[in-house]
């Protein structure tokens, strides 16, 4: 009988990235974020192992030890301009978090996700220094530029995704493979459309509006230009990439929808984040979609964590 692995998560956000461990078989056992929405969302769905608090001030013996350690660190801190070591030691303190506890709590195997932009960065420096400091602290590492879209995931979103298998184990890791494809050729099945993801949602404006949750959306309009590259939603397509950023303006982005002449509501864009319906997000309407936006897709991370759990327990 396989027995039931645990996971340590930091920068958990809404938990994105833990449900889909979880779903996988995986237990969590502890987990942080510094956003007090996104902790009240985790404890909500997924477990009250979530502890609010900010990671610099945690001391790893806090930290209970597991057989895996996820999280996808900031990398706002990252230099583009300049490529010397210091500038990666001073300037990303949140990354640097993940190293200090990962060196501390030696897990078999962590996974980090980061944006694709990383992989440029300093002409390429900046992830060749991650995947050095990584390995000093004991791992080897792989690292895939992934298209959720590829996975069945209603949304062409592209993100980094790092895995370090402790030098010790036996366990040569390889990325799942792609199920999906835009054209659905050479045996692979046809991306999964916007359409097909969210049509069952019942319309914010109508009788049935209230039977799932967070499923409002505000009268603010939409804002297409520069976040979705001036593309419009389509029905047979993925999805843009759901952001978590602001407007500029103080509001928030969302994706049009593809058939309505709105923004898609925060339950939408859940779907297209493939978590699941009866998934509550905690906080204002803002911070719902900027926790959706900032999550991992559970089913991308569900695929990752199979392939892992699947390792572990050869």
């Amino acid at each position: 009988m396989n027995k039931k692995l645990t996971v340590i998560s930091l920068f958990s956000g809404a938990g994105g990235l833990d449900l889909g461990f979880k779903q996988a078989g995986f237990n969590l056992i502890w987990a942080n974020d510094f956003d007090k929405d996104a902790v009240e969302t985790y404890k909500e769905n997924i477990g009250k192992e979530c502890v609010l608090g900010d990671i610099t001030k945690i001391p790893s013996s806090e930290i209970p030890n597991a057989d895996v350690m996820i999280g996808g660190f900031p990398c706002q801190g990252f230099s583009m301009a300049n490529t010397k070591r210091h500038e990666l030691d001073e300037r990303n303190s949140l990354y640097l978090e993940y190293v200090r506890i990962l060196k501390a709590k030696q897990p078999k195997v962590f996974v980090a996700e980061n944006v694709k932009g990383i992989l440029s960065l300093g002409k390429g420096e900046i992830i060749k220094a991650i995947i050095q400091d990584f390995s000093d602290a004991g791992y080897s590492v792989e690292y895939k530029l992934l298209n959720a879209a590829d996975y069945g995931v209603p949304q062409t979103r592209q993100r980094v995704i790092i895995v370090g298998i402790r030098k010790d184990l036996d366990i040569q890791f390889e990325f799942p493979k792609q199920t999906h494809s835009k054209n659905g050729n050479d045996g692979l099945k046809r991306w999964v459309s916007i359409k097909e993801a969210i049509s069952h949602l019942p319309d914010p404006d109508g009788e049935n509006a209230d039977s799932v949750p967070n499923n409002e959306y505000s009268q603010y309009k939409v804002i297409t230009r520069d976040f979705t590259g001036h593309r419009k939603t389509s029905a047979d397509l993925p999805s843009p990439t759901i952001l978590a950023r602001g407007n500029g303006g103080g509001g928030v982005v969302a994706i049009p929808h593809y058939k309505n002449n709105r923004r898609m509501t925060v339950r939408e864009s859940a779907a297209i984040q493939t978590f699941p319906d009866n998934f509550t997000f905690k906080g204002t309407r803002g911070s719902c979609y900027r926790q959706v936006g900032n999550a991992v897709p559970v089913l991308l991370s569900y695929k990752i964590g199979k392939a892992i759990y699947h390792d572990l327990n050869k």
